[in-house]
């Protein structure tokens, strides 16, 4: 695999806070959002996934969600309005000036990206990766096991699965009090919104990924949706190669 350089930049976004994002590789434009606690290192670089995209001609976008990475972590309940990250991603693709490019996400930024493309967001392909039906039409659930999480650390058995995002947290060095106003930005997708996405869309998911439920759910109901599953559960599928792979294939093809 080749070895691309990186570039981080920052831009204000519609309400003057800082955001980071870093770019890889040349070519057509694709935006890639990473997951809750996570970062643009995490999700996409540390395994290869970004270079993989890159390899087939792609110029890899990845923002750093506020509160996350290299973007601003403010502490102010204000920063953190009803659906404010889908307002980011596009803040950042005006900076950019995007029109022709591609769009997808992990986990959070699989909500975020379907959030994008319910209110207007127009790119050639997107992918939802890590997230279920669940995850997207009720999100509260996964906002009360994060609330729990992050209002309680320090408090798991180990090896819980409380234990293990704790854990995460600790590795990203997250901010548990940005992170936890977070949680105030979530807006559920109703089904029928996902039903009318009418662009191709990979939906890809860890064969022991159950933590949003079901992502064959999301692929079924999407007109033009496309189920790939790959090994893992929902913090480990990351870690494989088969994600980058999945995600360079369905942008190639």
């Amino acid at each position: 695999m080749a070895d691309f350089p990186t570039e981080t930049h920052r831009f204000k976004s519609f309400d003057g806070v800082e955001l980071a994002w870093t770019e890889m590789g040349q070519g057509r434009p694709v935006v890639l959002i990473h997951g809750y606690f996570s970062t643009a290192q995490v999700n996409w670089i540390k395994y290869g996934h970004a270079a993989k995209v890159a390899e087939k001609g792609f110029r890899v976008i990845m923002p750093d969600l506020r509160a996350h990475g290299f973007s601003d972590k403010p502490h102010d309940p204000a920063a953190y309005g009803p659906d404010v990250l889908m307002r980011d991603g596009f803040a950042l693709i005006e900076h950019l000036g995007l029109t022709d490019y591609d769009l997808g996400g992990y986990s959070l930024g699989a909500r975020t990206t379907t959030r994008m493309l319910v209110n207007g967001a127009t790119p050639r392909r997107a992918i939802l990766s890590g997230v279920g039906l669940e995850g997207l039409v009720h999100t509260d659930g996964r906002g009360t096991y994060f609330r729990n999480v992050l209002t309680n650390l320090g408090s798991f058995e180990r090896g819980s699965s409380e234990w293990l995002t704790e854990a995460f947290l600790k590795t990203t060095g997250g901010d548990p009090e940005a992170l936890l106003l977070i949680l105030n930005t979530f807006v559920d997708t109703p089904r029928e919104a996902i039903a009318a996405i009418d662009l191709p869309v990979l939906v890809v998911c860890g064969n022991q990924d159950f933590d949003n439920g079901s992502a064959e759910e999301v692929a079924a109901l999407l007109p033009h949706g496309e189920y790939r599953e790959i090994p893992g559960n929902h913090m480990s599928a990351v870690t494989h190669r088969q994600l980058g792979e999945a995600i360079a294939d369905f942008l190639a093809a």
